[in-house]
């Protein structure tokens, strides 16, 4: 096939990709760096393969009879735009390794999107003024390692098989139990059973019995058996959403886990939120007493900085970052690597002098 706009017949094409970024490049590779895109459309898979497919993307591009030139990052912009999808910059291409050195390692961590508290956390260690000799790539990396060995040493915990799902409405805690679902039985060969549990308010399952039911768990409402049916098996729980600016609304909910013995919560947290609405979410969720984490919608987010206050916490573990609203899969549970690589470049092969 062509690979200029320029040997490429004029006119409009329509292909279905995986991402935007795949879009991009098969732009620029078949159609030419001048080709326009005229609409970007998401597309669902139906019945069951919904739960296990990613959306796809729809692009119709046009090729002008008459070349012009405009700008070639023009329908990368546009596809980005319509779609939402992440600013995905790969670590040898890293935005930050290319800015000028004058504005000093500080200027380039903000940039980063790292937050005050994470920036005077590095500030404060003995090696910051050695971190500052260094040229500006070797830092970056240097301070990639050091974010990174600050966010994991923790206390070694047993894995994850009897615990509850916390969130408030709209975070996505069901479809974040969906994709730990999916990991325990494709990943980790494992057999448990789901437990649903309603207070004084419905608590609305969306997509989870179909869910359950196309993997073979069986999906239980309380009152019901709350241990594991199975030697080894595992037993989650899909509660209400909490509230986060009533707490006395988290009653209920807190006097159930302690009385059921649900030593594990993890407390689901929407990335794309500001930070004043996350650390809310936050707060309620310790108030309840969280122990694993897990982040949502970091597709929708273009700078992941701001997540690093969370893991220097260590009374509570990261469990996986959800990257992509599909039921299985879109999941990272490498939390402070993903998000190293994310904000810096985490070796010297990865930047640029």
């Amino acid at each position: 096939m062509p690979t200029s706009s320029q040997n490429f017949a004029p006119g409009t094409y329509k292909f279905t990709v995986q991402s935007a970024d795949q879009a991009v490049a098969l732009i620029r590779e078949k159609l030419g760096a001048h080709a326009r895109v005229i609409s970007v459309r998401t597309i669902e898979a139906s019945g069951l393969k919904k739960f296990f497919t990613a959306p796809r993307l729809e692009v119709v591009a046009q090729v002008d009879p008459i070349i012009t030139a405009p700008a070639e990052s023009a329908p990368a912009e546009m596809i980005r735009d319509s779609a939402r999808a992440d600013d995905v910059t790969p670590p040898s291409t890293n935005r930050l390794t290319q800015l000028p050195p004058s504005i000093g390692l500080t200027g380039l961590l903000r940039r980063s999107g790292i937050t005050e508290t994470a920036l005077n956390r590095l500030q404060s260690g003995a090696n910051w003024p050695e971190l500052n000799s260094l040229p500006l790539h070797r830092a970056l990396a240097e301070t990639s390692r050091l974010l990174r060995t600050q966010a994991e040493p923790r206390t070694p915990r047993p894995p994850l098989s009897r615990a509850a799902f916390l969130g408030a409405p709209g975070v996505g805690r069901t479809t974040a139990l969906c994709k730990w679902i999916a990991v325990e039985v494709f990943r980790r060969s494992r057999t448990g059973h789901i437990v649903s549990v309603e207070f004084d308010r419905p608590n609305p399952l969306g997509p989870l019995p179909v869910f359950a039911e196309a993997l073979g768990v069986p999906l239980a409402h309380f009152p019901c058996e709350t241990q594991p049916a199975v030697p080894g098996g595992f037993v989650y729980f899909d509660l209400p959403g909490i509230s986060v600016r009533r707490p006395a609304d988290n009653a209920a909910l807190a006097a159930w886990l302690d009385r059921e013995l649900v030593q594990e919560r993890v407390l689901v947290l929407n990335a794309a939120y500001d930070r004043a609405s996350l650390r809310e979410a936050y707060a309620a969720g310790r108030d309840l007493g969280a122990t694993r984490l897990v982040f949502t919608h970091l597709d929708e987010v273009p700078q992941w900085g701001k997540l690093w206050d969370y893991l220097f916490d260590e009374d509570l573990e990261p469990l996986f970052l959800s990257t992509g609203p599909s039921l299985t899969g879109d999941c990272e549970d490498d939390v402070p690597g993903a998000i190293v690589r994310r904000t810096l470049p985490d070796d010297d092969s990865s930047s640029t002098p």
